[in-house]
């Protein structure tokens, strides 16, 4: 056999004996550190374990399969043969043709077996790891959602809200932020019990959710407040999203048989100086304090702070 075609022979024998640990390579970089126990550590070191007497078996076969083929300068191999033998010629060469591909047959079996079973563990490491990540989204869900009413919780309502602003500093677009407070809600508690408070809550968040836009945020600020994020909302529309909202709430029935109102504050950009999200919100907690000590059940906008006792004063039963 000519030097050349041994050469291919042997560079192709050893590139199929390092396909395993480029498969294993990339399946530990791709899938296995992220998610690892202890225990997946011990099987992955006894298939690495696996893989290398495999890989040794393979070199060990292109050694011994290279060591039976003649040589380029063995002299039987360039002698010319007695013409009074052609047949056993031709024998001697599709024996070495049997020699190796039975030789590579035996090499590759192994292998083909190591590749499916590589193949089926990665298969079920990218289940396992689309596994996690789906309980990994619903996980940070759960983080930014409230247990009693399904809205989202201050901690997501503050992102959002450093984001508009961010937003509103770099395209000049309106943001307005609605605090909202329960009238009396201390008192359907104290009297009713907590899960007519709750039911209480469910039920205004209900009224919140179907006369809002999807754009807008609407979370559970904190006991009996929520606070409503309006994107691309000016004041003058933030006012007769309250009002709208101050209406509904007025006239629905809960099954306590007990008439529920709420006050309003709203604080918007650009009308109002708020450098800060934090700035914004605070806007809005001081309308908020102004409807209340106007009697309630109103909707205040930050420049009626001025008109109205000051921060400091006590409201009874905000």
């Amino acid at each position: 056999m000519a030097g050349g075609a041994r050469r291919t022979i042997m560079l192709a024998l050893c590139l199929t004996s390092f396909i395993p640990l480029v498969v294993l390579a990339y399946s530990f970089y791709a899938y296995l550190l992220p998610l690892l126990d202890h225990t997946q550590l011990l099987w992955l070191q006894a298939l690495l374990v696996f893989t290398g007497l495999l890989m040794a078996v393979g070199g060990f076969l292109i050694w011994d399969v290279t060591r039976a083929l003649p040589r380029q300068d063995d002299p039987t191999v360039l002698a010319p043969l007695p013409p009074e033998h052609p047949p056993m010629a031709a024998a001697g060469s599709a024996d070495d043709a049997d020699t190796l591909l039975h030789s590579f047959s035996r090499m590759l079996a192994p292998i083909e077996h190591q590749a499916a079973a590589l193949d089926r563990y990665a298969t079920r490491l990218d289940a396992a790891y689309q596994e996690l990540e789906s309980t990994n989204a619903r996980l940070k869900e759960y983080s930014f959602k409230d247990e009693v009413t399904g809205l989202y919780n201050r901690r997501f309502f503050s992102i959002r809200l450093e984001e508009e602003v961010s937003r509103y500093r770099r395209f000049n677009h309106p943001v307005s932020v609605v605090l909202l407070d329960l009238d009396g809600f201390k008192a359907v508690n104290d009297e009713l019990g907590h899960g007519a408070g709750d039911e209480t809550l469910r039920g205004m968040a209900e009224i919140l959710l179907r006369h809002s836009r999807g754009i807008n945020v609407i979370c559970r600020y904190g006991g009996d407040e929520f606070a409503i994020l309006l994107v691309e909302t000016s004041k003058a529309g933030a006012r007769l999203y309250a009002d709208r909202i101050r209406y509904v709430l007025s006239s629905s029935q809960f099954a306590h048989r007990r008439r529920i109102t709420a006050s309003f504050g709203i604080a918007s950009l650009p009308e109002d100086v708020a450098p800060t999200a934090d700035d914004l919100i605070r806007a809005a907690d001081e309308a908020l304090y102004a409807a209340k000590r106007s009697g309630k059940n109103r909707v205040s906008v930050h420049e009626d702070v001025g008109m109205t006792q000051p921060r400091g004063a006590e409201v009874e039963d905000r």
